[in-house]
């Protein structure tokens, strides 16, 4: 089956770009398909010598791709993903070296220290609701009330084996009992009571958008996203933030190593980086910029308003043990108590 995607990408990339004599410049990325229509439109615009081609999947499916074609790259931007893959990525040597123009302006928690990836948006994840039927008081308020009975059948979750949003949120969920009681045991519970609560792991985040609108009830997930399918789409969601510390991903962006367009790849990923652009997913798409230079006055009044505490994280040990974890969750634990 992976044989057959890789394939299929291949005949796709090209067979997209033979049309043209223009540069090709191909990006994969989880940010959607909203979002990287908007950004290749504009980046078009203003380099029409390049064709931007992009390839819109999971998180944890765009380290698949890169690191199985790593001896013959066919990606030149991977631009979105929590950093703890952008860190295994880096390991690997699957990343090339660049330094943006920006460089000095994030934090040195969300970059990496050879800059072969920098962070690009704070993302807080949130338990997200269907509003026709709950409200923000009623709808769970924290992580443990999830486990509580009253939502048995009742929860859908996007399919944390592709998803690096759910990889991170339940990766966190462990590291965070082995930093209270030494042990990861806590956090096992924890996700064995989900699991026994949880109605349907969703394939795409689509399917998972569906299901919150119509029978399941609570989610979690990503609060850029909920808000934006609730904005462009009308669908009735609202969402909490864990009262006792949410998960903040630092999402990131990169140049794969071996492309065969490092320049055109440095002029994207400056392009989508920059003061205007990150306004711009600001106001539209409802990320929170992690360069700390964007003037306050030029976001949307809705970042000053979220108000939550971030959960204080070892995002080294959730990095390193990340795999790990995930293969016992879903051979242990998924499904298991059905």
């Amino acid at each position: 089956m992976k044989k057959l995607l890789y394939l299929l990408t291949v005949l796709i990339i090209f067979s997209a770009c033979s049309s043209n004599n223009k540069k090709k410049l191909v990006v994969y990325s989880p940010h959607g398909k909203e979002m990287l229509t908007e950004f290749e439109k504009q980046f078009e615009s203003t380099h029409p010598d390049i064709d931007i081609q992009w390839l819109d999947m999971g998180s944890q499916e765009v380290f698949d791709r890169i690191r199985t074609e790593k001896e013959n790259p066919l990606s030149d931007i991977w631009w979105g993903s929590p950093s703890t893959i952008f860190m295994r990525a880096e390991k690997l040597d699957l990343l090339e070296k660049y330094k943006p123009s920006w460089a000095d302006k994030v934090g040195t928690e969300s970059k990496s220290k050879s800059d072969n990836w920098y962070g690009t948006f704070l993302t807080p994840q949130v338990i997200a609701y269907n509003d026709k039927t709950l409200t923000n008081q009623n709808a769970p308020r924290d992580w443990n009330d999830l486990i509580l009975p009253d939502w048995k059948n009742k929860i859908v979750i996007r399919n944390p084996m592709a998803s690096g949003t759910m990889r991170v949120i339940f990766s966190a969920m462990l590291s965070n009992s082995i930093k209270k009681t030494g042990s990861d045991s806590e956090g096992w519970e924890w996700l064995r009571k989900l699991d026994e609560n949880t109605s349907t792991y969703a394939a795409d985040p689509t399917q998972m958008y569906i299901k919150l609108a119509g029978n399941e009830a609570v989610t979690l997930w990503n609060m850029p996203d909920i808000i934006l399918q609730k904005t462009l789409y009308q669908y009735p969601f609202g969402y909490n933030f864990p009262s006792s510390g949410t998960v903040v991903l630092t999402d990131g962006i990169a140049i794969v190593k071996g492309t065969k367009n490092p320049e055109a790849a440095k002029e994207f990923y400056e392009f989508v980086t920059n003061e205007k652009s990150l306004i711009l997913q600001a106001e539209k798409f409802y990320r929170i910029p992690a360069r700390s230079d964007i003037p306050k006055d030029k976001l949307p009044q809705w970042i000053a308003d979220a108000n939550y505490t971030a959960m204080d994280l070892n995002w080294e040990l959730i990095s390193e043990k990340e795999s790990e974890w995930m293969k016992k969750w879903d051979s242990e634990i998924k499904g298991k108590s059905k």
